[in-house]
């Protein structure tokens, strides 16, 4: 027998006209957690290395399938101390080509410490165990080396097999080098001397950069202008420290938040989102569910004694068709998201019939936000 659910979602918009809600703050933030310094924001870098070491899980060095480039760097690292040897020599399993990534700070200073991650480039079974050896990492917009990473690789994985049969717990081609990444330039210039700073929203918003703005203007008398959505142009004040003191002065400011209205759908996960400010014009929802369900039923006929006639097989089949009263739920304008909730509860919708809810509603015009699907 099988079954199929079909659910039967009816919205109409009761009352075509619209209404203006006040923004509903979301509470308050450092001035830190929403803007950077211009010029400051994390590095993103990157480099190509070796990890030696391993228990013949690294890159196959042979065949058609095999990452020739790993024979070739290790040939090229030997030639590097001194010693000469043919590529097509080398057979070794022990070794990975790898790309090692990590991110600083901007203002991160020579000899500072950064984790640095380290991903499988060939054909490598895992890195467990292995041991990277010394990998310039690059800024790609500059080209500079800001950072000389090294040391043993953690994964956090287990692989084990035997007689051909192998298992593995956790994913082993990716790992960490905890303070594996020396810094050896720094990313950030001297703005002791600077008179004037931009500072950039971490989400650009004309709202809470105006807050911004006020708040600045209210604990140093004027000194803030917004630019744009996403800039605030702030003139130092004279004073002990210069720009350095005065960005750490600006650090503990409290900024009362607004956030958009937003509904964040991951329709894979039937996970849902809402913000505390979304709101909805008023709206009748209405739920109904169709099952339908069909059967077959084998039978056999016998025939006649001693007529020689063959059994006849076959199947009946039956089909029913079962619909539930529809039920009904009118919400009033402005009505929240939670009241939205406690509505859709007392329907007993599973969440991926809540996710089609609010795709109608929005559809018809009635969620005053923004919904955003993954």
């Amino acid at each position: 027998m099988t079954s199929r659910l079909l659910p039967i979602l009816f919205l109409s918009l009761l009352i075509g006209g619209t209404s203006v809600v006040q923004a509903q703050d979301a509470g308050t933030a450092r001035l830190k957690d929403l803007v950077l310094l211009e010029g400051a924001a994390p590095i993103q870098i990157t480099g190509y290395g070796l990890v030696v070491g391993l228990d013949r899980t690294g890159d196959r060095a042979r065949g058609t399938r095999g990452a020739g480039y790993t024979v070739q760097s290790v040939a090229n690292m030997l030639r590097r101390f001194g010693i000469a040897v043919d590529p097509s020599l080398l057979n070794s399993r022990n070794t990975a080509a790898v790309m090692v990534t990590a991110t600083i700070d901007a203002f991160h200073g020579p000899g500072s410490a950064v984790d640095v991650t380290v991903s499988s480039l060939g054909d490598a079974r895992s890195l467990s165990g292995g041991v990277l050896l010394q990998t310039p990492l690059v800024n790609p917009l500059t080209d500079e080396v800001m950072v000389m990473a090294q040391g043993p690789i953690s994964t956090g994985a287990i692989l084990a097999d035997a007689s051909g049969a192998s298992t593995r717990v956790n994913h082993s081609n990716t790992g960490r080098v905890p303070n594996g990444g020396l810094i050896t330039k720094s990313g950030g210039g001297d703005i002791s001397s600077e008179q004037a700073l931009t500072l950039v929203m971490k989400r650009p918003d004309f709202t809470n950069a105006v807050r911004v703005a006020e708040a600045i203007n209210e604990r140093f008398g004027g000194a803030a202008n917004v630019m744009n959505a996403g800039q605030i142009r702030v003139n130092v004040p004279g004073g002990p420290g210069g720009a350095p003191g005065f960005l750490a002065a600006m650090e503990g400011i409290y900024v009362s938040v607004d956030v958009p209205a937003r509904v964040v759908i991951n329709e894979r996960t039937g996970t849902i989102v809402a913000g505390g400010n979304v709101r909805l014009g008023e709206v009748m929802l209405t739920y109904g569910s169709i099952v339908i369900s069909t059967q077959e039923d084998p039978f056999v006929v016998q025939p006649q004694p001693f007529t020689g006639a063959d059994a006849v097989t076959g199947t009946v089949g039956t089909a029913n068709v079962d619909e539930e009263v529809a039920r009904s739920v009118v919400l009033e304008p402005n009505t929240d998201v939670n009241e939205l909730a406690a509505a859709l509860n007392e329907l007993g919708l599973s969440a991926r019939d809540v996710i089609s809810i609010f795709q109608a509603i929005d559809r018809a015009g009635s969620l005053q936000g923004e919904l955003v699907v993954l």
